[in-house]
This record gives structure tokens, C-alpha cells and sequence, in this order.
């Protein structure tokens, strides 16, 4: 089941950021990301937009990946459990980030670090992934949608992490 992380983090373009306030009020919104590997997620957003204001008061957060335009019956999701914080304010560390943002966004519409103004890069360090398994997967016993941790494959000593 951990093939579908890698696969669904490099097809879809947005992911749906749920945080919460210093008292716990919950906040939803999508944001256009780049995957770094399978644990970390970066973007782009204002720092007193209400969910960068909820990062710096609460970083645990909940992503969700998925294809809204999916058919009934037809989903895939990935659901991560992530700590978020504002991107190291750093020329390599907001280069680095860039640099992945970049790599997605269609020619000409690159960002540089002049074209960030007000805006800040962020991202998200994966602490749990867990994929849908759709009610009614002979291979589960499940009637209901689900979700089902996953986690890597063990990695042989000469694979570099």
C-alpha cells in the first residue's frame, strides 16, 4: 500500500491544510505544494493569512491529497499527520524550497525570491501517512471507507535514505 504515497504526492497539485487556533478552532484550506521525497511538503502563503497564523500558534496539522474530480467510487486519498512551521529564513533553505515549487509551476510562472513579497514559504514534515481504502476492498474487511497506516519499506544498507 505505500506505493500509492509517492504516486498520489507527485500527481495531484493541491493538498487541503487543516489547522486549528491557540483554542483549538479548526481551520481548512488548499494550497498548491511540492513534495521533498515522501516527508515533506512545502508552499507558498502570507504569514497573516489565518492558516499560517494558526501554524505559528498550533504546527501539528492534518493534509489531505486527493483527486476531486474523481468519479463516485473511484477515490484515492492520502491523509498525513505533519508538524508545520515557516520555511528557515535562510537563502538556501527559501532557495531550496523554491526550487521544488518551481519544478511544478508551468514555464513562466516561476518564482524567484523577489517575487515572494508579503509571502513566505512553509512546509510540512510528514510524521504519519495513511492512504483511503474504499469501503468494500475485497482485500480488507471493511464496509465502510477506511484509512490504513502505512509506512515505508525497509530500506537495505546500501540505499541511501
Amino acid at each position: 500500500m505505500w506505493k500509492a504515497v509517492p504516486r498520489l504526492l507527485a500527481a495531484h497539485h493541491y493538498l487541503v491544510l487543516g489547522t486549528a487556533d491557540g483554542e483549538g478552532r479548526p481551520w481548512a484550506t488548499p494550497v498548491f505544494y511540492a513534495a521533498d521525497g515522501d516527508h515533506r511538503v512545502v508552499w507558498v502563503s502570507a504569514p497573516d493569512s489565518r492558516h499560517s497564523r494558526n501554524i505559528a500558534a498550533r504546527p501539528g496539522v492534518a493534509i489531505t491529497v486527493f483527486d476531486s474530480s474523481a468519479p463516485i467510487g473511484g477515490a484515492e486519498a492520502l491523509y498525513l499527520q505533519a508538524t508545520a512551521e515557516a520555511v528557515p529564513d535562510d537563502d538556501d533553505a527559501r532557495g531550496a524550497a523554491l526550487a521544488l515549487l518551481n519544478a511544478r509551476l508551468p514555464a513562466g510562472h516561476q518564482l524567484g525570491p523577489e517575487d515572494l513579497g508579503p509571502l513566505q514559504p512553509y512546509q510540512a514534515v510528514i510524521t504519519q501517512h495513511y492512504v483511503l481504502i474504499r469501503g468494500g476492498d475485497t482485500r480488507f474487511d471493511n464496509v465502510t471507507d477506511a484509512r490504513l497506516a502505512v509506512t515505508p519499506p525497509a530500506r537495505t544498507p546500501e540505499e541511501k535514505p
